[in-house]
């Protein structure tokens, strides 16, 4: 059975989510960098292993991040800008409470079908 989060329930999750994403922005940038760093003529055959194990490393502890989430029962949809969902019933009908790094408090809702781009204020849910 999945769990809803009503508006004050999301918003007290809030602390534990933004560390949670900050960490896994950082992550990905990390690896960019890495990436990056693998394409450049003077890297050697040893450097590359080495930079790849990192990577790997990375990887993993991202899996960690997004498996933390899930067990939170959050979506999590973007990782560069920290944008998750997290599912709410309104009068019997599933919805999400969208939220992203950056805001102080869970803000906007969606439709299941509509996304990011159908974000609307809390005070329009009804």
């Amino acid at each position: 059975m999945s769990q809803f989060y009503d508006l004050d329930e999301a918003n007290s999750r809030l602390p534990e989510v933004r560390d949670v994403l900050a960490v896994l922005r950082d992550q990905r940038a990390e690896l960019i960098r890495l990436r990056d760093r693998t394409r450049e003529p003077d890297v050697d055959e040893d450097e590359g292993r080495r930079i790849h194990l990192r990577m790997q490393g990375i990887i993993d502890q991202m899996h960690a991040a997004a498996a933390q989430l899930i067990a939170w029962n959050i979506t999590l949809r973007d990782i560069q800008t920290g944008l998750i969902d997290f599912p709410a019933l309104v009068s019997g009908r599933q919805v999400c409470l969208c939220w992203r790094l950056g805001e102080d408090s869970v803000e906007w809702w969606h439709e299941l079908s509509s996304g990011f781009a159908g974000r609307r204020r809390i005070g329009e849910l009804v």
